[in-house]
């Protein structure tokens, strides 16, 4: 089995984040945009608002200066080229991976959070009536459909039944996101947003698709164990483990060793590692896919990464 150093893995990482090149010369057009994201796989989508939304800031990472609003327009704007759905997190993802989440869309049931399968199961009638709204006046954003209605109480999680139930119907894969207004999201539905082409693509089986979604994030980690590559687009073990040996057999992953990890990694049959410049930096984003993982950056890095907007201010270590 191959073994690779720690500095071997850390630079086939950047690279294949698209961190190793030099930024561009001139601000970056939509094909530019749209290409990172392709290279990425995902791009999470986060609240937090301090230097920018989360989502602009990978691209001005790789790519330098660009137009927010370019960036918008590949999923506001048709013909779209990304859409919103839930990869690692809510995420922006290339369009043509929306066959791939297909499964996740099926399991709502299963996988989507507490109250979205409570009112799902236990609420038909009032969730078809709120499809019925969209799909009559979409694409609409929550606060639109919540006019009349009892409004949920104080706090960022405290959703209304109307909200619980579009997330539901987003989850189920029967809306998705048209853009947002603001941070809202603006729900209608898929055969008005998503291209004709990726809508009338196959579905695939649940194998081929977690297959098809491992190979993507081993692409965009470069190396990476079976725990990076699964949680890249928050895949179950027990689901993705078949795949994962699957690509294995097929000669798209070679397991290697690296050095100082216990765990074998994985690594793809394209990656290859450009030399980094130590003058290259970046502003990377806390919700960036090359640091999301914090035990993977403090091995990478020397450094340990914790948010603490979630911590109580008294426990806070850095402010």
């Amino acid at each position: 089995m191959q073994t690779l150093s720690s500095a071997e893995a850390r630079a086939l990482a950047i690279t294949a984040q698209g961190l190793a090149a030099p930024r561009l010369a001139a601000p970056a057009d939509l094909a530019a945009l749209a290409s990172m994201i392709e290279r990425l796989g995902v791009v999470q989508i986060y609240s937090g608002n301090v230097l920018a939304r989360s989502h602009y800031l990978p691209a001005w990472s790789r790519l330098g200066t660009y137009d927010r609003a370019a960036l918008d327009r590949l999923s506001h704007k048709a013909p779209r080229r990304v859409f919103e759905y839930w990869g690692h997190e809510a995420s922006l993802l290339p369009v043509s991976l929306q066959p791939l989440f297909r499964w996740r869309m099926a399991r709502a049931s299963e996988q989507a959070w507490g109250r979205m399968r409570e009112i799902g199961a236990n609420r038909g009638a009032f969730v078809q009536e709120v499809l019925a709204i969209i799909a009559e006046r979409g694409p609409l954003t929550a606060s639109e459909l919540e006019v009349g209605r009892p409004r949920a109480g104080k706090g960022w999680w405290q959703w209304s039944e109307v909200k619980t139930a579009i997330e539901w119907l987003f989850w189920s894969g029967q809306v998705t996101a048209a853009g947002r207004r603001g941070f809202e999201r603006l729900y209608d539905l898929p055969e008005r947003v998503l291209p004709a082409k990726v809508l009338a693509a196959p579905t695939p089986t649940e194998l081929d698709a977690q297959r098809g979604l491992l190979e993507r994030a081993a692409r965009a980690l470069g190396v990476a164990t079976e725990r990076d590559l699964r949680d890249y687009y928050r895949l179950k073990p027990a689901t993705a483990r078949p795949a994962l040996l699957a690509l294995v057999e097929a000669g798209v992953l070679q397991p290697v060793k690296v050095e100082g990890w216990r765990q074998v990694a994985y690594l793809h049959r394209k990656a290859t590692a450009a030399a980094i410049e130590p003058t290259r930096g970046a502003l990377l984003s806390p919700f960036d896919s090359l640091i999301w993982c914090r035990e993977r950056t403090e091995f990478f890095f020397f450094f340990r990464v914790r948010i603490e907007i979630y911590t109580p201010v008294e426990k806070r270590v850095l402010g």
